[in-house]
């Protein structure tokens, strides 16, 4: 197909191959795909726009000898592949582990340098459009968020949603509609951002930061799908959060606060609230919910301040529900709710939406149907979601001789989010829940109801079976940046005051890397040689010591070879006090080289011993609960 060329140059556009710089032609861009392409004296050409790449065979073929044609076709292929939008990102991390402090240079702070980006790329004016609800928080942001897209979206609104962090794919934070952005719009926007960041950046400004730059990405994308309404998670605590660009936003709120990155926010709960309250703008509405008073005081002083009304929104009556039952699972989430419900209403009216969808009083006493729809169908994969192991299902038994492996999942890495956690976990397995109604399990929005339903069919299944045997298992990992043993602690206490035991732990390094963004199809490692696993060692003997007063037995030489073998599958099952340990594992627990051989060996032991269902909680870090959940869609 011929496209048609202008010699203007687009505001944003792919970066320009350097070996143009040889050739007598000036750019030109074409008018269908806004991409820059060869010059006019190569007007036909052939551009496969779904995949963001030009295919330029006829024109090498007829300029065999002019190597700068081929260099060009070659950066130009390599630059558009979304595996090279990664590598690109991950070239914006500028810290290599979690808690070291990073160093940008130049001489902008860094709120000065997002504005100077924003400016750069023409967004400046077009944000302070955006109609914003801004969430801050330490636990519950991505859940409040979820739940506040979910039902202006049910409203009939255009959403854009801006959450981190990813758990399989970076695309995840951007979601339009519910639905993640697509691979196409995605690399459409992100070579834009980079073409003409990349061309402005001195020594004064460096190129953003790889949150910056998703901040960026998010605004960009946001004005460009022209949303409704803009649900911004902040990042990292709220002042100096790259999101607080934003001057205007509709309706601000705090979710529930507790102890994390302490490193960066402060030891105390003040510090940490002064740092949250930081998106607070004067005379904007906010909301929070019950905190405890050392933090709520600094909320109310910087409320107070800036004559921002702040209200404590309280958490979700089940009765207001009306039969339904909230998306998301745990007694905490009608924490969330009931912030989410009063953003959602505050959001409405101030924008004049309220009477135009509902022809109401805003002072009605029961919620809408809307936010009821929204509340019980809102989707975040990675918090309290339940996936069933279905990969025996292909295999030559019948189902009812293989085993069951359920897989509850939970990136809880702070001490409350852990027991609320621990407290979800002992709630499901002990039936008091119906755990089908956890089972969030997806990628993208296109596959939940499937999952879920699927899930909802091995439920039933199930409960034909004979009565099998439940044993609970533990498999955990955490950032060194955490203290393990406040997790690990918290944990064993609020399931054992609730009945449930742990059977065995298994400690296993993920396969993400703080400093590497992959996407979903990304190659997973298997190569386990070389893997250093002394972190792993050490959250074994905090294990140990929690449950029976002891280091672990192993032999302590093993941590400088690394443990390179799995336990027989017999240590799954059989009790601690009848199991004899070996030097790489205990009778409570056993170092695992790597998460892909874990789970093959986690299906061997189910296959094995059909009468026994597994159930896995896997949680400690969200980069964990991503890796498990790219494995069990993938292996």
């Amino acid at each position: 197909m011929m496209h048609v060329l202008t010699n203007s140059v687009p505001k944003w556009g792919i970066p320009r191959s350097p070996h143009f710089d040889t050739i007598d032609h000036s750019f030109s861009i074409c008018t269908r795909c806004s991409f820059s392409c060869l010059p006019t004296s190569l007007a036909t050409h052939d551009i496969a726009r779904n995949k963001g790449l030009l295919h330029i065979k006829e024109v090498i073929e007829k300029t065999e000898s002019n190597v700068v044609i081929k260099e060009y076709a070659e950066d130009f292929t390599s630059s558009s592949s979304y595996e090279s939008a990664m590598e690109a990102l991950s070239s914006l991390i500028t810290i290599r582990k979690r808690g070291e402090k990073t160093q940008i240079g130049g001489r902008y702070k860094k709120l000065e340098r997002m504005l100077m980006y924003l400016k750069i790329l023409g967004l400046e004016d077009h944000i302070a459009e955006l109609k914003v609800i801004h969430v801050a928080g330490t636990k519950g942001k991505g859940s409040t968020c979820t739940f506040c897209e979910a039902i202006l979206r049910e409203c009939g609104l255009r959403t854009g949603l801006f959450t981190s962090p990813h758990l399989i794919d970076v695309r995840e934070r951007f979601r339009i509609n519910g639905l993640e952005i697509s691979e196409d719009k995605f690399l459409h926007h992100f070579w834009e951002c980079w073409s003409l960041l990349k061309e402005n950046v001195s020594d004064d400004l460096p190129m953003a930061p790889l949150f910056q730059f998703l901040t960026i990405l998010a605004f960009k994308i946001f004005v460009y799908e022209q949303v409704d309404v803009a649900v911004i998670e902040v990042g990292l605590g709220g002042t100096k959060d790259s999101t607080n660009v934003i001057k205007e936003p509709v309706v601000c709120g705090v979710t529930s606060l507790g102890f994390d990155h302490m490193e960066t926010l402060g030891n105390t709960l003040r510090m940490i609230a002064s740092h949250k309250a930081g998106i607070f703008k004067s005379q904007i509405p906010a909301f929070t919910v019950p905190q405890l008073s050392e933090a709520m005081d600094i909320l109310q002083e910087r409320a107070l301040q800036l004559a921002a009304p702040l209200e404590v929104a309280a958490p979700l009556p089940i009765e207001k529900l009306r039969g339904l039952k909230l998306s998301l699972s745990g007694d905490h989430q009608f924490i969330n709710a009931g912030l989410a419900v009063s953003l959602c209403k505050c959001w409405l009216q101030r924008t004049g939406n309220w009477e135009k969808i509902f022809h109401k009083d805003g002072k009605e006493a029961e919620l809408p149907e809307a936010f009821l729809r929204g509340l019980s169908t809102a989707q975040l994969s990675g918090r309290a979601q339940i996936v069933y192991d279905n990969s025996y299902a292909s295999s030559e038994a019948s189902e009812n001789s293989s085993g069951d492996l359920v897989f509850y999942l939970d990136g809880a890495h702070s001490p409350e989010s852990m027991e609320a956690c621990a407290k979800w976990f002992s709630s499901v397995v002990k039936g008091n829940r119906n755990s089908s109604q956890s089972s969030l399990s997806s990628m993208n929005g296109g596959e939940n109801m499937e999952e879920v339903l699927r899930n909802m069919r091995h439920e039933k299944e199930k409960s034909k079976q004979p009565y099998k045997i439940s044993k609970q298992i533990l498999l955990f990992n955490c950032m060194e940046v955490r203290d393990p043993q406040v997790l690990l602690r918290r944990l064993v206490n609020i399931c054992a005051s609730s009945g449930t035991h742990f059977s065995k732990a298994l400690f296993v390094p993920s396969i993400s890397m703080y400093n590497k963004v992959t996407s979903g199809s990304s190659i997973v490692p298997l190569d386990i040689s070389g893997k250093d696993l002394s972190w792993q060692f050490s959250l074994q003997r905090h294990w140990e010591r929690i449950i029976c007063g002891a280091d672990s037995v192993h032999d302590k030489n093993s941590e400088m070879d690394s443990a390179r073998t799995l336990p027989p599958r017999t240590f799954l099952y059989e009790a601690a006090s009848h199991y004899c340990p070996g030097k790489d594992y205990s009778a409570y627990s056993a170092i695992m080289p790597s998460l892909p051989l874990t789970i093959k060996w986690l299906r061997d032991c189910v296959k094995e011993n059909p009468s026994v269902r597994v159930q896995v909680l896997v949680t400690g870090s969200l980069h964990l609960v991503g890796d498990v959940l790219k494995l069990l869609k993938r292996i």
